[in-house]
């Protein structure tokens, strides 16, 4: 993956298999002077290209493990990202004569990287068998009018020597074609009403990686900057945005984080190619997502698919019930903020082992989904015992956290209840159809008051604990938007929905699919490019175009 980080003055080629890491530096120069030369980059999904007085140096993707570069009139250097400390860390340069290549072994990937000079001239290189601190690279020239041409590949221990498999240009036209595609499987939908259709669905695509490692599946990590992993709840947003044009790749967003369930039923908080974390877990909105999942698919799920969605899903269930109830409780807890999903939200400032309403809210809406499952897989006993818990702690929620105005939340320890500004408290709104109407109304209220020119606010701006850039104490995060918006929907609050969505949509129009938003400016926080904000812009668009088709949105809303 080529990416541009903030904090560099080059592009260079990153690695996502053993954390994030920046591995090979490319760097355009100034012909037979060794300098860099200035120039500025212009990027397509199909081609990234530096331009600079007389040259242009373009690159594109061969394959996932293969980039193809060309240039003329300037020189190219590919160098090792950083200087090795030791002889036993950082990056180790050597020249292979069997593949006539040079090779970086990197030590933080555990990978090498393979450059291969296809046309023009190698100019130089440093650090050859270097070890200790030094810069390692080489450098490629055409000279005169020429055109140079190299290869660089990501590889394990060995491969045969690099043979071109088709001419550049064909292979940027491949590429263009491939994310055409995808656009068109994704978003058939899409009018010039939908202006970020093309970038959400590249922010999408670019991050989709191959099954390798730890990733059980073809996965789409929420960030190609640095939140580059699956987490247990952001992977359902990105499933629901595909189900209807990716479907198989939907299918293995959803399951992906299954396959990694513990003994006790938990799903882990993480999931990268080199490592699965279990010291967290998400909320239990899978359950809710499933039931929207399959109804957007293009084909009914078998009954294989079912039953491993159904069993996945009850042991989830099961840890919440057991691992997560206090003895003699009904309701479950959370153990930290991380586990909800909103890390630092108020709602945790008084105490971080918490019953919270959002939690039981979730849980009612999958037992809701098993019990559904069950009898349609025949198992009526199972169904009868899933929508009979459902009620139970929906009714503890009701009768334990609501005060008759708000939700509460309750220390898991002391009993001890509090409130805060927090929009988490507002989350039982997820039950739509089945909170009491006059409890969705007062919600919808509080959730008005949640709601800036942008978006909904995390904390209510008027607040003191309100923070411009305070992750969950203030920016407008995606997966509240579409969590709330589907809630509102159901409970009958159509007009409040149109209008998140609407103000949502407008916001990644203007800002792009940033991990949140300032609620007050709508300016763009932490990673610039996440793909659950990308999938929750093609999930709400998606869904106001058919409300638009069947008569019941406004077109321009």
């Amino acid at each position: 993956m080529v990416a541009e980080k903030t904090y560099a003055d080059d592009l260079h080629v990153v690695s996502h298999q053993n954390g994030m890491h920046g591995v090979l530096r490319l760097v355009p120069l100034v012909p037979a002077r060794g300098e860099r030369a200035e120039t500025r980059v212009e990027a397509t999904p199909g081609l990234l290209g530096w331009a600079g007085g007389e040259g242009r140096v373009e690159l594109a993707y061969e394959s996932p493990d293969t980039v193809r570069l060309r240039g003329s009139g300037l020189d190219f250097g590919v160098f090792a990202a950083a200087r090795t400390l030791t002889p036993f860390s950082g990056t180790y340069f050597f020249h292979d004569p069997a593949a006539n290549a040079h090779v970086f072994t990197s030590y933080e990937t555990g990978r090498r990287y393979r450059v291969t000079v296809l046309s023009g001239t190698l100019a130089g290189t440093a650090g050859d068998q270097a070890l200790g601190g030094s810069d390692r690279g080489v450098t490629v020239t055409a000279r005169g009018d020429g055109v140079w041409e190299l290869a660089i590949e990501e590889l394990g221990t060995a491969r045969p020597p690099y043979a071109p498999s088709a001419a550049f240009d064909d292979i940027v036209a491949a590429a263009q074609q491939a994310f055409a595609d995808f656009v068109d499987a994704v978003a058939p939908w899409r009018t010039p009403a939908t202006p970020a259709v093309e970038l959400a669905a590249y922010v999408v695509w670019s991050a989709t990686v191959a099954a390798k490692g730890l990733v059980t599946r073809p996965g789409v990590l929420m960030s190609k900057h640095w939140m580059d992993k699956v987490w247990s709840w952001d992977h359902c947003f990105n499933a629901l945005a595909l189900a209807p044009g990716a479907p198989a790749l939907a299918w293995d967003q959803f399951q992906l984080p299954f396959d990694h369930q513990d003994d006790s039923g938990a799903l882990p908080d993480s999931v990268t190619h080199s490592e699965v974390l279990h010291n967290f877990v998400k909320p239990p909105i899978h359950g809710w997502a499933f039931g929207r999942l399959r109804r957007s698919l293009p084909a009914p799920l078998g009954r294989a698919e079912l039953t491993e969605v159904y069993e996945r899903l009850e042991r989830w269930t099961g840890f919440w019930l057991t691992a997560r109830r206090a003895p003699g409780a009904e309701l479950p807890y959370y153990q930290h903020g991380n586990d909800s999903g909103w890390d630092n939200a108020t709602t945790f400032d008084p105490g971080r082992v918490v019953v919270t309403a959002d939690l039981a809210a979730f849980l009612v809406l999958q037992l809701h989904e098993l019990a559904d499952l069950a009898s349609e897989l025949g198992r009526p006993g199972e169904a009868g015992r899933w929508a009979g818990v459902a009620e139970e702690i929906q009714t503890a929620l009701l009768d334990q956290l609501w005060t008759g105005d708000r939700f509460v939340a309750r220390s898991a320890g002391t009993g001890e209840t509090w409130s805060s500004a927090s929009l988490l408290d507002l989350m039982p709104i997820a039950l739509g159809e089945h909170l009491p109407a006059e409890i969705g109304s007062t919600l919808a209220d509080h959730i008005k008051a949640h709601l800036t020119p942008h978006g909904l606010a995390t904390e209510l701006p008027t607040s003191p604990h309100y923070l411009a850039d305070g992750y969950w104490r203030g920016p407008i995060w995606a997966p509240a938007t579409v969590l709330i918006e589907d809630g509102l929907r159901r409970a009958g609050h159509q007009r409040l929905a149109d209008d998140i969505s609407a103000r949502f949509r407008a916001l990644c129009e203007t800002h792009g699919f940033a991990e949140n938003f300032d609620a007050l400016t709508g300016t763009g926080l932490r990673d610039r490019a996440y793909t659950w904000t990308a999938s929750s812009y093609l999930l709400l668009a998606r869904d106001h175009h058919l409300r638009v088709d069947a008569g019941i949105d406004d077109p321009v809303a």
